[in-house]
């Protein structure tokens, strides 16, 4: 009778995956039914110039160094192996390469990372049965990574004093350990809000990376309804709620670009740009609808997010990386072989390859202290 049950779990688990699939991907891929707008004036502009133009310093051709070593210490001993070729987009000159040997050792410094995840990733998580294989391929370098939870369907407003809960909660052995937030999609913004918004946090958190962020917002937001988000809500097993029903609203582009023109950012923290900028054949087939109506406003998208809109202002530029946005954080066909090779076809990338290369890079450049020599802005 115990291998009946089992089998069951697993094909109610199947038919979870499924549904769920059906509905994130038309859903979180372009909840925006209406064809595309026209097309951006600044469409023929390259995703380097854009750059240029929010003040970007760019530390691409480092950052290249960084991840290249990586690949190569770890050869294809870890999953979804790519050359730096193939899991980077090139654009335009890729400055800050030094030549300098990549530290792949043991960490020096002692920072706690805060990873915050995006729109809907509570509704989500257990179904994507998260193994956290990345922050456990780091940890035994010495990082040291959580996840910072927040509500999947609330305003940043919301998360944001969340951010600040958590760190305020941390224990007696992690209160002075400075602190890495790490924002994935919806969760940039939140973590953006945090800092601004509790002063006390800039006293804690040295450096902000924003991971495929939707900083700027989202014109798939626009057009987009709470309503529709909060259909998450009744797939079978998920675990969130409608929280404050502010997350559709935070995302749109008007209500992000008027709060970043409202909101300096604290200077002395450090902030860093990962961009997901896919080349098409790199696009999941159940992300293309959202890379189609994007690509009626600019080309330059990753199926959610505006290439430029993830560009965190006066940032350095970590990396245009060849991945759609799910790819980069969300491991959908590692654990779901059928939607994998299906609705999420284009899931596979070297992620603990690249979070390693991402925290040993900061780490560089923290403890650079100015990056005024080795990096210079986006040409």
């Amino acid at each position: 009778m115990s291998l009946v049950r089992e089998l069951m779990k697993l094909k109610i688990k199947a038919i979870r995956g499924l549904v769920l699939a059906v509905m994130v991907a038309p859903l979180l891929a372009g909840c925006a039914s209406e064809p595309g707008k026209p097309s951006s004036p600044n469409a023929a502009v390259s995703a380097n110039d854009l750059a240029a133009r929010a003040g970007l310093q760019d530390g691409r051709g480092r950052f290249r160094e960084v991840f290249c070593a990586v690949l190569e210490e770890h050869g294809s001993e870890l999953p979804d192996y790519r050359s730096c070729d193939e899991a980077l987009t090139a654009d335009g000159v890729e400055a800050g390469a030094t030549g300098e040997p990549v530290k792949l050792g043991q960490t020096e410094a002692n920072y706690l990372v805060l990873m915050v995840p995006g729109l809907g990733w509570e509704c989500f998580a257990d179904w994507l049965d998260f193994d956290g294989s990345a922050s456990k391929h780091v940890a035994q370098f010495g990082y040291d990574i959580q996840m910072l939870a927040v509500d999947g369907l609330s305003s940043t407003e919301n998360n944001a004093q969340q951010i600040r809960d958590y760190i305020a909660k941390l224990p007696p052995e992690q209160a002075d350990m400075p602190i890495i937030l790490a924002g994935y999609s919806k969760g940039a913004p939140d973590i953006l809000t945090a800092v601004v918004a509790y002063p006390e946090l800039q006293q804690r958190v040295v450096a902000v990376v924003s991971v495929a962020g939707s900083v700027a917002g989202s014109p798939l937001a626009d057009d987009a309804t709470q309503g529709q988000a909060n259909m998450l809500i009744h797939v079978p097993g998920s675990t969130c709620d409608e929280g404050d029903n502010g997350a559709v609203a935070s995302l749109r582009t008007a209500v992000r670009q008027q709060w970043l023109a409202d909101n300096p950012l604290p200077q002395q923290i450090r902030y860093y740009s990962v961009v997901t900028y896919p080349e098409p054949e790199r696009v999941s087939w159940g992300l293309r609808n959202g890379y189609r109506i994007l690509g009626g406003v600019d080309p330059r998208n990753d199926t959610q997010v505006l290439i430029p809109d993830q560009m965190i202002p006066g940032s350095t530029l970590v990396a245009f990386v060849n991945a759609d946005h799910w790819a980069i954080a969300v491991p959908v066909a590692r654990e779901h072989e059928f939607i994998g090779s299906t609705l999420v076809n284009r899931n596979d990338y070297p992620r603990e390859a690249f979070l390693e290369a991402l925290l040993r890079y900061v780490e560089e450049d923290l403890a650079s202290g100015s990056n005024t020599e080795r990096v210079r802005e986006v040409e």
